[in-house]
């Protein structure tokens, strides 16, 4: 809660000091410390694959604990059942449930799109529509700039209310973003940055800890997920934002999240194995061909999966592709067929069908 009971308002001249790549918010030495926490054993493979490799692990961590910055009060089991189950927690306000699921669509969308999921306003606007999905009073303020003046809770921060200038900062705050070089500067720039504008009309913060992501993502760094982060610590960090343009506290934050965050992945990593080439040549076949595999219903001995191979994968490496297939089948289940463009539902189905034919 701020000490002053004088309104703020939003003050340009917090962005046009920022030159990117001139201007830091996090030293050299910081940002060392940081990318030394977060290098993942798959740093020399194609964008996103180390967050696809643990995506249903944050799918939880990242869609409980962003959440319940926001008063969410699902537990991290609650989270768990319902993003690998579907079964939504007993005595909870439907509302909570939708953000958890908003969450884990929206972190599905940064995982699995990174061609298109980039440090852009469309991203930015397309997370805004998943987050907020089911969520705002106005359904046509989802995935919208907001068009009307709002207030803070609990701040004397007063958001900039024309349409045309939150529409024009909002184009400056993206394109200085995507200018930073360092992969954990344009973190924080974002998480600094998004929330001070209040683009939209609601899930603003939510959004920013999700855009804060991207990046990391994008270099296979190891991912944000705000673990343990004490609710008050986090809003008085924005606060020092909001009322007095200063990031020390919210800087403090992050940094404590990230080494909270590379912690909770530390066993994660440790557990995955190198790289295997063939899996990385042919991911695009791998999905199409484990795809066809559930949703036809299609046999899985070896002659049936050479049968189905497309032609882009080559004749030498056909057979280390059909063994590949067949070990992808013995780990497949309802929280990790997504890798795959599967939902839970059409994994059980497949499952029952399995079972009842071996029987």
């Amino acid at each position: 809660m701020s000490g002053s009971t004088l309104p703020v308002s939003y003050q340009p001249d917090f962005l046009g000091q920022y030159y990117p790549n001139h201007t830091y918010y996090l030293s050299a030495g910081l940002r060392e410390q940081l990318h030394t926490l977060g290098r993942s054993p798959s740093e020399q493979t194609p964008a996103g694959t180390f967050a696809r490799d643990i995506l249903n692990r944050l799918l939880i961590d990242l869609s409980w604990a962003s959440s319940r910055l926001e008063d969410n009060t699902y537990s991290r089991l609650d989270t768990e059942r319902l993003i690998e189950f579907g079964q939504a927690a007993e005595g909870k306000d439907v509302m909570e449930t939708q953000m958890i699921l908003n969450h884990k669509s929206a972190i599905e969308y940064l995982v699995r799109d990174t061609e298109h999921a980039g440090v852009t306003a469309e991203t930015i606007v397309a997370l805004h529509a998943f987050l907020s999905d089911g969520l705002l009073a106005d359904p046509m303020s989802c995935g919208r700039l907001r068009n009307r003046a709002v207030d803070i809770g609990g701040s004397v921060y007063l958001p900039i209310a024309m349409p045309q200038r939150i529409e024009e900062l909002f184009g400056i705050v993206i394109s200085m973003a995507a200018e930073i070089a360092d992969p954990f500067e344009q973190s924080f720039f974002l998480m600094v940055h998004l929330p001070y504008l209040q683009p939209f009309e609601d899930v603003n913060k939510r959004v920013s800890r999700l855009a804060a992501n991207i990046p990391l993502i994008q270099h296979n760094l190891c991912p944000l997920s705000f673990i343990d982060v004490p609710q008050q610590a986090y809003v008085d960090a924005v606060l020092g934002v909001y009322e007095l343009n200063r990031i020390e506290l919210l800087r403090d934050v992050y940094i404590w999240a990230y080494e909270r965050s590379c912690q909770q992945y530390v066993a994660v990593q440790q557990q995955l194995v190198p790289p295997d080439i063939v899996r990385l040549r042919y991911r695009n076949e791998l999905a199409e061909v484990i795809r066809a595999i559930v949703r036809d219903g299609l046999a899985t001995d070896a002659a049936s999966i050479l049968a189905g191979i497309p032609n882009s994968v080559s004749q030498e490496d056909k057979q280390k592709f059909i063994i590949l297939i067949q070990n992808e089948l013995k780990t497949l289940h309802a929280g990790n067929a997504i890798r795959f463009g599967l939902r839970p539902l059409e994994f059980s189905v497949w499952q029952e069908k399995r079972i009842k034919f071996i029987d």
